[in-house]
């Protein structure tokens, strides 16, 4: 299975929160990209990231001048994370129920960005799909979970919303696992067919 690791950017362009939006214009139209992580204020603070999408709808739309505006009045903060170790179908599922385009990658540091534009273009999820698992749910719902928590705090309507989620998903699990058969097909089979060669038992 291809990771996260396998298809991030590993030249990512960062900001600081204090840059005017103005400054995440001029890059962005620079290094001709949709998004960027913005920088740590020091190692216990989380990322955050600035997207066209949040310039558009919280700057243009209301005539505010970028000069004057800060990044970290409109950014996201703190974004959801990928590790790099995550299975591209892991970071699909993630982006789909989070509604996200971009995510960066980390583990202790920023090692890189993924988006939805690599995984169209740089995973194998074409030639390999590869079904998502139940408990591969559970994790992207855990993390968005962890995230809305986070932002809207531990308290709040979301955050409950979010964990009830979380459970819904593994008492789904639970009941699978109950309704697994105690017994294989061949077991069953040789119990209805008891004489068939197949299942006879050989002594030496």
């Amino acid at each position: 299975m291809m990771k996260a690791q396998d298809i991030m950017t590993t030249n990512v362009v960062t900001i600081r929160g204090s840059a005017t939006v103005a400054d995440a214009v001029e890059l962005m139209k620079t290094k001709k990209l949709r998004g960027l992580i913005v920088e740590r204020r020091d190692e216990n603070d989380p990322y955050g990231i600035i997207s066209e999408t949040d310039i558009v709808n919280k700057v243009a739309a209301y005539g505010h001048d970028p000069k004057q505006m800060r990044v970290y009045e409109i950014m996201t903060k703190p974004c959801i994370t990928v590790n790099p170790e995550l299975g591209v179908e892991y970071v699909a599922r993630l982006f789909a129920t989070t509604h996200i385009r971009r995510a960066p990658v980390i583990k202790g540091n920023l090692l890189g960005i993924i988006s939805v534009t690599d995984i169209l273009h740089k995973s194998d999820f074409v030639e390999k799909p590869k079904k998502l698992f139940i408990e591969d749910q559970i994790e992207v719902a855990r993390e968005e979970a962890r995230t809305i928590c986070e932002s809207k705090g531990p308290i709040a309507p979301e955050c409950a919303a979010a964990w009830d989620v979380v459970e819904e998903l593994q008492a789904e699990a639970s009941h699978h696992r109950d309704k697994t058969p105690t017994k294989t097909s061949f077991q069953n089979y040789c119990d209805m067919n008891p004489d068939a060669d197949e299942c006879r038992i050989y002594e030496d």
